[in-house]
């Protein structure tokens, strides 16, 4: 699967949710969040990815040229299936500027029991986008 999007020009955002693939080990979540890191660090991507219930949700941003490449490479992944990109598009700043990839799991902080207490829908598409990334934002502070 590759992405179809629109490019933008400058900085860009993409936010998505997968379902990871069985068997996903902790090791391979480590594995996930080194290489992320360094991949995020000499693209100059910056994010957060969340992982629970065997769900994945995926905020990246940054210079789009360098997103695109990284959005392609992330929908290739073996590691998870049934992805849904949730929004995308431009920025005029950063959210997660200190964090080359922010890693949370439902031991830190549980989306779906934020989306119970929250008053933000999960039916319809934008304010569910926003949710995730209101969620992703709040656990990284």
């Amino acid at each position: 699967m590759t992405s179809d999007a629109i490019v933008f020009e400058g900085l860009g955002f993409f936010l998505y949710r997968s379902t990871a693939r069985d068997g996903l080990s902790a090791g391979d979540l480590d594995n996930i969040r080194t290489v992320a890191r360094q991949r995020n660090g000499a693209c100059d991507l910056s994010g957060c990815l969340h992982h629970e219930g065997g769900l994945f949700f995926q905020w990246l941003e940054g210079p789009q040229t360098q997103l695109r490449a990284v959005v392609d490479s992330i929908l290739q992944d073996s590691r998870h299936r049934d992805i849904t990109v949730l929004d995308e598009g431009p920025l005029t700043h950063r959210r997660f500027q200190h964090w080359r990839m922010r890693f949370s799991d439902r031991d830190q902080a549980s989306l779906l029991d934020w989306f119970a207490q929250s008053r933000a829908s999960t039916v319809d598409p934008h304010d569910y986008a926003g949710g995730v990334a209101a969620f992703l934002q709040a656990v990284s502070v």
